[in-house]
Order: structure tokens, then sequence, then C-alpha cells
């Protein structure tokens, strides 16, 4: 697909690249504080798989750089911002870098070391997998994700704070959804306007942290399983099969964002300059270490080596 259909065809890529955004997933977080304000009262927050950064410049623009430009501002005052992904990525003002595994318990005391030994208000996660169009594997694969973030939620997290968290739909939803519910005392799933409505993507918005009383983060998995086979039978598979019939749990599921403004599956014209033409703009920051640099060089040095051999035989 060339720039210029790319930019017609999907109006939030477009206003990203206008506005200074790394992606266009920074519209729906956006458009989750216009819904739930998240942002109210946080100073410390944790950006979980935060590559390419979209997320994180939006916690920059609406937390750090307000505090930073107040005229009785002081050092000590700033909110504080920590991204962490495996791949490294750009810097951004006010923001905080760690590149580790967000199950690794390193990690974890690493954040809380940033927040000189605090807890975090507010974590957010928009990490995904590389989807496989098999929506049952794209869904599970995705919970895993969640719940191997909601590992490091129950070390970095105060009571009382909020976790985001992107989750893609399906028919074990509301075992996901039983699942936060054992930690946050409202969940709720949102699906902003900046999301395909043709994508199976949502977003669970967790708010008010409890962990059960007592609770041990090294009994996480124990509890997690335990809503999956409520019977305590251990031989039986995680699963929200139970969850039907007359123990049917209803989610809470609300559309947020400007439900007048751009629709995001719909093509927009392109606006056009004092010479009838439309300039494309480039993205506003390239990967700097994509994980498939490595398989892009192995292709190039193919490709080279087959040049050269077809040289030598027509040398010869």
């Amino acid at each position: 697909m060339g720039k210029a259909s790319r930019d017609k065809r999907d109006i939030y890529y477009r206003k990203a690249k206008e506005e200074g955004w790394r992606a266009r997933s920074a519209f729906k977080l956006l458009q989750i504080d216009e819904e739930f304000n998240i942002f109210e009262g946080v100073r410390h927050v944790v950006d979980l798989c935060a590559a390419p950064g979209s997320w994180s410049q939006v916690l920059s623009r609406k937390l750090y750089l307000p505090a930073k430009l107040s005229p009785d501002s002081k050092e000590c005052d700033l909110p504080l911002i920590v991204a962490i992904d495996l791949q490294p990525m750009a810097p951004i003002d006010g923001v905080i870098q760690v590149q580790g595994d967000i199950t690794n318990a390193r990690t974890a005391e690493v954040v809380i070391r940033h927040f000189d030994g605090c807890k975090a208000d507010l974590v957010v996660c928009d990490g995904a997998p590389d989807v496989t169009g098999l929506h049952d594997m794209d869904e599970f694969v995705q919970s895993q994700l969640i719940l191997a973030g909601l590992t490091i939620v129950t070390h970095i997290l105060k009571e009382g704070g909020k976790f985001i968290a992107k989750i893609f739909r399906g028919k074990d939803t509301s075992l996901l959804y039983c699942q936060l519910k054992l930690f946050f005392t409202e969940v709720t799933f949102a699906k902003p306007k900046s999301s395909r409505n043709s994508s199976i993507e949502a977003f669970a918005v967790c708010e008010n942290y409890s962990p059960p009383e007592g609770f041990n983060e090294k009994d996480l998995h124990r509890l997690l399983e335990k809503v999956g086979s409520p019977s305590g039978v251990d031989d039986l598979d995680c699963s929200s099969g139970w969850l039907e019939g007359p123990n049917k749990v209803y989610i809470p599921f609300l559309a947020c964002g400007d439900l007048s403004g751009y629709d995001s599956d719909r093509s927009y014209p392109l606006p056009r300059g004092a010479d009838g033409a439309y300039q494309s703009l480039d993205p506003v920051q390239p990967p700097i270490a994509p994980p498939y640099k490595r398989a892009l060089e192995m292709k190039k040095a193919s490709n080279q080596g087959i040049r050269d051999l077809e040289k030598l035989t027509l040398d010869s």
C-alpha cells in the first residue's frame, strides 16, 4: 500500500503523523482518558511493552510536560514515567526507559528503584503478539500477555491504582474479566473510536487495585487457575465454560471517544496544497532496532549473493 493510499484509508494514521505521534495508537489512550479520566492524580506511571513509544508520548505530554512548564514546578515534584520493553526506542522527554522483560521480578525491582521505593499510580500496556488471523489463538496468546503484565502489576501497582491493557475479545473474554475482577473492584472493557470496528481489539480499564486479603505475589497463577476451575478439580483446563448458562457473566462494555468524530473504518479525502498536490508525511520516528532488522539484513545479503553468482556465471 502506498503512503498516500494509507493516509486516505486510515485517518488516524495520517493525524498521528500530523500531530507528531509515533503511532496511531496514541489516540486510543487519549480517548480512554476522555472517558475514564485515568490521569487524574497520577504521579508515578509505568508503560509496559512501550515501543515504539506512542503511549509514552501521551504520558509525557499529559503528565510530565505540563508539570515541567508550570512556573512553580520543582524537579522533585515532576511526575515519573517508566517505559519497559524488550526492544530499545528513541528517547522521549521525561520518560525513563528500561529494556527488560515484564515477566521478570528484577524488572519490577528496577521500576520501584526509579520511583524511590514508591509504587505506581497507573500501569498501561498496549502490547500485543504478532497476530495469526486465527482469532481463538490470537485471543488466547493476548490473554496470556495480559496475565504476564498482571504479574508485574501485582509487584509495582499501589492499592487503589489503575491498570489499562489491550485485549482481544472472544469466547474466553468472560474468564479474563473474572480474573481481573479478583484484583480490581471495577473492570470495564472499552472500545475507543480510533480502534477499527473490524478489529476484535478492545481495552480492559481496571480501576481501584484491591488484591485479595493476605495475597502473596507467588500465588498469582494459582488464584487465576481457581477462577477457571471453580470446582477445584486439578485435571480440568482453565476455561470459561462454567461462566455460561446460570453463571453467565455480563461484562461492562463501553464505546469511548467522540462518537461523532472520525470513523477509523472510513476513507477520507486527502488535503491538497496550493499546487493541488498532496504531500505525504514520513513517520515521526521509525523503529531504531526492529525485531525484523536481522531478517532484512539476511535477505539483502542473500540477494547480493545471488547477484554475485549470476555475475560470475555471465563472466565465465
